[in-house]
C-alpha cells in the first residue's frame, strides 16, 4: 500500500461499519480511530495499527524512534492493536459491607500480570518480555497474577519488566498468583487448583499468593494496619464462593486506609471551567515544607470565599508519593485551633467519601523519565471538571494540553489513568 503525501487521506476499514480515516498533514499522521484519538500524548508522536499497516513498521520506527509503542501479544500474532486480557477487577469497599468469611490477601505494589499459558501480557494487552528461563516450567494454563519485588518497590519493578532486553534484572522479579481464570470452579476449588498445578513443578520465582478468611470487622482493620506498617499498599477481599468473572466485580474488593492531616494555606490557585472566575484550588505547605495543590472537597460558598492565606486547613488523602506528597488530596474544613504538624504515620479506617466526592484532586504532579537516549517530562494537574497536562523535553517549556469533563469524578478517572500509563511506561514521580 503507498504512502500518504502531505494533505492526502486514505480510509481503511476498522472494526465498526464506518471506515477510519487516515491522513497526512505536514509529515504529521493521523487516523480517526479510538486507539490514535484516545493516546496522551502529542500529536505529532501518535500512531495505531493502522497507521502500521498503511506505512509499515520500519517507516513508522524511523519517523518515532523510541516513541514508537511495542506491539501487543495479539498484534504480533494477529495484526491487532488492542488486546487486553479478561481480567477480574476490583471494586472498593464501602466501609459498612459485612466481610466476615470473605478471604484477604495483601494487596500488592506490583505490576499486574497475566500468563496465557504461553507468555505475560499487560493489563493493557502489552507483552512483557520475560527472560526465557523465566517462563521456563510455567503451567500452560491462565494464570493472574503480580509481577512483584517487595513492599516499596514499584518503581523499580516497572523498570524491570517494560524493558525488551530479557535482562538478568529479572532475577528480582517474582511471579505472585492469585487466581486462575480458566477455570470456572468457584474460589476455593481456584485456589486449590493454584496449590496443586504450581506444586507439581515448583519455581523459586512463582508462588501462589496466600489467603486467609476474615473473621470480621475488627480482624480486618488489625491485618490491614499490619500490612500498611510492614510498607504494604492494603488489602483485597474475594466473596466466598465467586466465580472469575471478566471486567468491574463487587465480588473482589480493595481496601486501603484514608488518613487525615494539616497544612497551611500559602495561596490560591485560580479556577478555570466551570470554577472560571473564583477558587480553582488551595495551595497549601506541610509543616516539612512540600508544597501541593488542594482543589476537590471545597463547596461553592468555600470556592467564592476560600479559606485566606496562612490559615490551617484539615485534608484527607489516600498515600503519600515517592517524593512525601500526599495523593489525592480533598479539602475537610479550616483548624483555626490547630498548627500544621507532621503526617501521622498512622491513621484510622474512614468511610469512603460518597460517589459525586470521590475523585480528588491531583494537585499538580510531576514525573520524570531518563534513559540513555532521552530525557523527558510530564506533569497533570486535576482542578474540579479540569484536567490539565504538559509534556516534554526536560529544560524545555514543553506542550500543554487542557480539558474539562463532565464532572470531578470523570476528570479523576482520567488522571489516575494517565498516571498509570505513564508509571507503566517508566516514569518516576519527582
Amino acid at each position: 500500500m503507498p504512502d500518504l503525501v502531505d494533505g492526502e487521506s486514505i480510509e481503511m476499514k476498522g472494526s465498526g461499519a464506518k471506515p477510519y480515516v487516515l491522513k497526512n498533514t505536514g509529515g504529521v499522521y493521523s487516523c480517526t480511530c479510538p486507539a490514535w484519538r484516545n493516546q496522551s500524548i502529542g500529536i505529532e508522536r501518535r500512531t495505531c495499527k493502522h497507521l502500521r499497516t498503511l506505512r509499515g513498521d520500519a517507516a513508522e520506527e524511523a519517523r518515532l524512534g523510541d516513541a514508537l509503542p511495542a506491539r501487543s501479544v495479539k498484534a504480533a500474532a494477529e495484526g491487532n492493536e488492542s488486546a487486553m486480557p479478561p481480567l477480574l477487577l476490583a471494586g472498593t469497599w464501602d466501609t459498612t459491607a459485612d466481610l466476615t468469611g470473605w478471604w484477604m490477601s495483601e494487596k500488592l505494589d506490583g505490576v499486574r500480570a497475566f500468563w496465557d499459558g504461553k507468555q505475560f501480557v499487560s493489563r493493557l494487552g502489552n507483552l512483557f518480555h520475560a527472560p526465557d528461563w523465566f517462563l521456563e516450567g510455567l503451567p500452560a494454563v491462565q494464570l493472574d497474577g503480580e509481577l512483584w519485588i517487595a513492599r516499596k518497590a514499584f518503581q523499580r519493578t516497572v523498570s524491570i519488566v517494560r524493558r525488551q532486553d530479557k535482562c538478568d534484572l529479572w532475577k528480582e522479579i517474582r511471579f505472585l498468583v492469585f487466581d486462575a481464570p480458566a477455570v470456572r470452579d468457584p474460589f476455593e476449588r481456584r485456589v486449590e487448583f493454584l496449590v496443586d498445578t504450581l506444586g507439581r513443578k515448583p519455581l523459586p520465582h512463582v508462588a501462589a499468593h496466600p489467603h486467609e478468611r476474615c473473621r470480621g470487622v475488627s480482624h480486618l482493620r488489625e491485618e490491614l494496619a499490619r500490612v500498611e506498617a510492614l510498607g504494604g499498599e492494603g488489602l483485597m477481599i474475594r466473596q466466598p464462593g465467586s466465580t472469575y468473572e471478566v471486567g468491574r466485580s463487587s465480588t473482589l474488593l480493595k481496601v486501603k486506609t484514608f488518613k487525615d492531616a494539616e497544612a497551611t494555606v500559602v495561596g490560591h490557585q485560580a479556577g478555570a471551567g466551570k470554577h472560571k472566575g473564583r477558587l480553582g484550588a488551595l495551595l497549601v505547605r506541610l509543616a516539612d515544607g512540600k508544597e501541593f495543590a488542594v482543589g476537590t472537597g471545597l463547596s461553592d460558598r468555600e470556592r467564592e470565599s476560600p479559606p485566606p492565606v496562612g490559615s490551617v486547613i484539615t485534608f484527607r488523602y489516600q498515600e503519600l508519593s515517592d517524593a512525601g506528597i500526599p495523593r489525592f488530596p480533598s479539602y475537610v474544613g479550616v483548624r483555626n485551633d490547630a498548627r500544621p504538624g507532621p503526617l501521622p504515620k498512622a491513621a484510622k479506617l474512614v468511610a469512603a467519601a460518597p460517589k459525586e466526592a470521590s475523585a480528588a484532586s491531583t494537585g499538580k504532579r510531576y514525573f520524570e523519565f531518563a534513559d540513555g537516549t532521552s530525557s523527558k517530562f510530564w506533569e497533570v494537574s486535576v482542578s474540579g471538571c479540569d484536567l490539565s497536562t504538559r509534556w516534554g523535553k526536560i529544560g524545555t517549556d514543553g506542550q500543554s494540553k487542557f480539558k474539562t469533563f463532565a464532572d470531578a469524578t470523570r476528570a479523576q478517572a482520567e488522571a489516575d489513568k494517565l498516571i498509570e500509563e505513564k508509571c507503566g511506561k517508566g516514569y518516576v514521580e519527582k
